[in-house]
């Protein structure tokens, strides 16, 4: 009987085994699986599926991957028009296909779209704030022929909320969760971009950057991003934080990719005074930059704050660097930037525009606007039983205590900002060293997910950019434990040509991508 018992046993604990094997989903069996731009639309071409069916496999890897299985949470919501737009492409002639035709973009959710999805900003107070218009960015999209998924979680109103926030956290949906390892940060404010781009949700997403928040997310989620220079593409219908500072920008597996995107976003918007600029410098079209050999002659500062304090990071980052040595570039090491005191009186810009923004965007929104003021929005939320579980709202307060942009206070911290970003900042250390770009590692490995204390940054290089509203592009260079981590390569204004053409180089060479399965945790 002994016997018999210990043979019942050893079958079932068999049994058991075979029946948890079975049920092991690979969340990566997909026929699209890491498909770019030239690759999908080549299918369309030779008729290998339709943009319908495309779409739908899409939508269904949504569900599966973001609201089941790992449960990502990067994704808001999905467009319940997407399947007849995609109807709508299928029956265009081949000479009416734009650049982005029949390409799955998801929007982080401040970007605004006209039709049955609401742009929230991650908060509760917007759950039903659908706008009159939609953005510049989405008609411009839409012109291209690209299919907007639906709309990306983010770091509540773009992470500019309150103290010791955690990144991709939101009242609407909750945190969102790195697709390496599902207990890790995805970094923000473009978390869901960044994370859905990642585990081939979409082929492209568009991120929003006020400092740091394309560049980061595309640094933890194994991604490329590109922060243009402010005025490249268009903020009107975006939800603000900083007209000296906001940018959209595009998220992808591939540098090419973000820069086809990239070329078909550009243009003047009435809309966006800061878009004026951009006269004679946008293009509509950046593939020819894609070179090769991008890094042959070129003079690159290494900037070398960060270096000393991670040194897995380090590592990784001296590897990165001796392959663009190999690759004909030459660099020069740079300990600093701009002047101390900088980063402060980007703080005070931020604070002074975002009030004025804000309340500008609310009035945009017509009558049936949810919220109508930044006093409105703060009142909601001490009200709210989520909205303030985890962290405060302490810089919409400070915002609110702000004269705005009208005032000397404002204009005094401007006036410094642009000094010491740019004149005595990025193209002070370019001219005396005759650069073609800056480089610097994006940021380091994605850090474990905390909601009482908030972020954990290790390293960061976005802000010499961000301040000055000068282009930033992030490629993967390597891995921590599977962990990614990125390159930055930045520049002067409106030198997205040359800095692409380094970027490509480097990434041409490098390869260091890496495709997310959604590691449980560390152990796995």
């Amino acid at each position: 009987m002994k016997a018999l018992r210990i043979l019942v046993v050893v079958s079932l604990l068999v049994l058991s085994c075979q029946s948890s094997k079975q049920q092991v989903v690979d969340y990566n069996d997909f026929a699209y699986l890491e498909f770019d731009i030239e690759q999908l639309q080549e299918g369309y071409v030779n008729q290998n599926y339709t943009v319908a069916e495309v779409v739908q496999a899409y939508l269904e890897r949504i569900d599966q991957i973001d609201h089941n299985g790992p449960e990502l949470n990067s994704v808001i919501i999905t467009n319940p028009d997407a399947l007849a737009i995609a109807a709508e492409l299928d029956a265009l002639d081949t000479a009416q296909r734009g650049p982005l035709f029949g390409v799955p973009v998801l929007l982080k959710d401040n970007i605004d779209t006209a039709d049955k999805m609401p742009t929230t900003a991650g908060s509760r107070a917007l759950m039903n704030s659908y706008p009159l218009n939609d953005s510049y960015i989405a008609t411009k999209l839409r012109e291209a022929g690209a299919v907007i998924l639906g709309k990306a979680n983010l770091s509540e109103w773009a992470n500019f909320r309150g103290e010791h926030s955690s990144s991709g956290w939101s009242g609407i949906v909750g945190q969102t969760k790195n697709p390496y390892v599902l207990t890790r940060n995805p970094c923000g404010s473009s978390s869901g971009s960044g994370v859905a781009v990642s585990a081939n949700l979409t082929v492209l997403a568009i991120g929003t950057e006020t400092n740091g928040s394309i560049v980061c997310p595309s640094n933890n989620n194994g991604i490329v991003g590109i922060k243009p220079t402010v005025g490249l593409l268009s903020r009107s219908g975006i939800i603000p934080i900083s007209f000296t500072q906001d940018t959209p920008g595009p998220m992808a597996r591939t540098l090419k990719d973000a820069t086809i995107a990239l070329g078909a976003m550009v243009g003047i918007d009435a809309s966006d005074s800061k878009t004026l600029e951009s006269k004679d410098h946008f293009l509509t079209d950046y593939t020819p930059f894609l070179k090769e050999d991008g890094l042959k002659g070129k003079r690159i500062g290494w900037y070398k704050a960060s270096f000393g304090d991670f040194d897995k990071v380090d590592e990784v980052t001296s590897k990165a660097i001796e392959l663009m040595k190999s690759k004909g570039a030459e660099i020069i090491e740079i300990e600093s930037i701009a002047p101390r005191g900088t980063g402060s009186h980007s703080f005070q810009v931020m604070l002074h525009e975002y009030k004025d923004g804000l309340n500008d965007y609310f009035a945009s929104l017509g009558d049936n606007a949810p919220i109508k003021s930044l006093e409105e929005l703060i009142a909601f939320n001490e009200k709210d039983s989520i909205e303030l579980k985890f962290f405060n709202q302490a810089y919409l307060k400070m915002a609110l205590a702000t004269e705005g942009m009208n005032s000397k206070t404002y204009e005094d911290h401007l006036k410094a900002l642009k000094e010491g970003s740019q004149d005595q900042g990025i193209d002070r250390v370019m001219d005396e060293l005759h650069l073609d770009a800056i480089i610097a590692p994006t940021g380091g490995p994605a850090w474990n997910t905390d909601w009482l204390n908030g972020d954990n940054y290790h390293i960061g290089s976005s802000s010499s950019a961000a301040w000055a509203g000068y282009p930033n592009i992030t490629i993967p260079m390597g891995a921590i434990h599977g962990l990614p981590l990125g390159m930055s390569f930045f520049g002067r204004a409106w030198s997205e040509p040359q800095l692409i053409e380094i970027a490509y180089g480097f990434e041409q060479h490098s390869k260091e991508r890496i495709v997310p399965t959604f590691r449980a945790n560390d152990s796995e």
